[in-house]
């Protein structure tokens, strides 16, 4: 089996059984999660960030497959890391200095800057070539679905040099929501945010996990729970003091399916999200009202620029009420049963963040 040792007195990672070169950066990045907010008072993130023209910085929360790095990639706006950060008193700053982008499937016209980031000086993991050719066949898992690609950041056009950004005005949860259920944008309050942070629900997604060949719910502390050795509660009080403190937005963005689950419904438009990322960023979203999820509670925009108003209600990408209610609630109890089995010490504050089964009403409120 795979495994991964590190040793704080002697300054050494051992590393086997596995064939991902990932596990080294995620190495270190365990090691910096155990020592910044203890050492240093720095939240360390498993985030992507990228700064605009009037210096505006974002944070992109997420799991692999989730779109963090495809979507902090923005031609607009300039990128500060895609993978690893930490937000100290003053500013945002990269850990790495380069990316590393999955590729299956990889498409010009979809992700342009990673696309092009791949030239002489990047290193392609585990894909493989069109036969008697040096082009690389993108859409070829035979290896492993787990394809991947090492760039410095200078390959990405609009790259931000030093890798430092001031603090976030905007921070996107993205989750992979296999159920079909969360939409695809919603705006989260101070509970609702630490909660979502803490449970961390996406999907597995293939492509991105061991032996996964369809979505699957999980929930992952901090959006990365395998590299976060501290109480997942000290890295969520980070997040709430500076939320506080700097009056920070946060959002829930959907990069899963809608109108239906997998295999029903379909995934939803990358242009859409964009559009969606981009009307926060331009503060078009401030006066556009809102509706509150009967179970989920989180607000659910009514209009948004650039984006279809049916495309923003899930409950109206389902053919029938029912169901989508009924998948609704499924997630819902998923959502309780992960916090038991936490067994977090969450005070009051947060827990009304939590989701409320078996309701089925909209609360419209501007």
């Amino acid at each position: 089996s795979n495994f991964v040792i590190v040793n704080f007195t002697e300054k050494m990672v051992i590393i086997g059984g596995t064939a991902y070169a990932g596990e080294m950066k995620k190495s270190i990045f365990s090691v910096l999660n155990f020592t910044l907010p203890t050492e240093k008072n720095v939240f360390p993130m498993h985030c992507s960030a990228n700064v605009g023209p009037d210096h505006d910085t974002a944070l992109f929360f997420g799991l692999s497959g989730t779109g963090k790095t495809t979507l902090s990639a923005d031609p607009h706006r300039y990128l500060i890391g895609d993978d690893e950060h930490g937000w100290s008193e003053h500013s945002v700053f990269n850990f790495e200095g380069g990316c590393y982008a999955k590729v299956i499937n990889l498409d010009e016209e979809k992700e342009p800057d990673i696309y092009r980031a791949i030239r002489f000086g990047a290193i392609v993991e585990n894909t493989r070539f069109f036969t008697g050719t040096r082009d690389i066949d993108y859409t070829d898992s035979s290896v492993t679905e787990n394809t991947r690609t090492s760039y410095p950041i200078h390959f990405i056009q609009n790259h931000l040099e030093p890798a430092v950004g001031g603090t976030p005005h905007h921070v996107f949860f993205l989750t992979c929501d296999a159920y079909g259920v969360l939409p695809p944008i919603t705006r989260l309050d101070k509970a609702q945010a630490m909660y979502h942070f803490l449970a961390g629900y996406t999907a597995k997604v293939a492509g991105t996990e061991a032996g996964v060949k369809e979505p699957q719910a999980t929930f992952s502390t901090c959006y990365g729970a395998p590299f976060m050795p501290l109480p997942p509660s000290t890295y969520a009080r980070m997040l709430g003091e500076r939320m506080e403190k700097h009056q920070v937005q946060v959002w829930l963005i959907n990069t899963g399916w809608t109108g239906g689950p997998y295999g029903v419904g379909k995934r939803i438009d990358i242009r859409y999200t964009r559009a969606m990322i981009h009307a926060v960023l331009a503060n078009k979203m401030e006066k556009v009202g809102y509706r509150q999820h009967s179970i989920f509670k989180i607000s659910i925009p009514m209009h948004c620029p650039g984006v279809p108003s049916s495309v923003l209600s899930p409950r109206e990408t389902w053919k029938n009420d029912r169901a989508y209610y009924a998948q609704a609630n499924k997630l819902a109890l998923k959502f309780i049963a992960n916090d038991e089995k936490m067994q977090w010490k969450l005070g009051s504050e947060i827990l009304v963040g939590q989701p409320i089964p078996n309701n089925s009403y909209e609360v419209i409120y501007p």
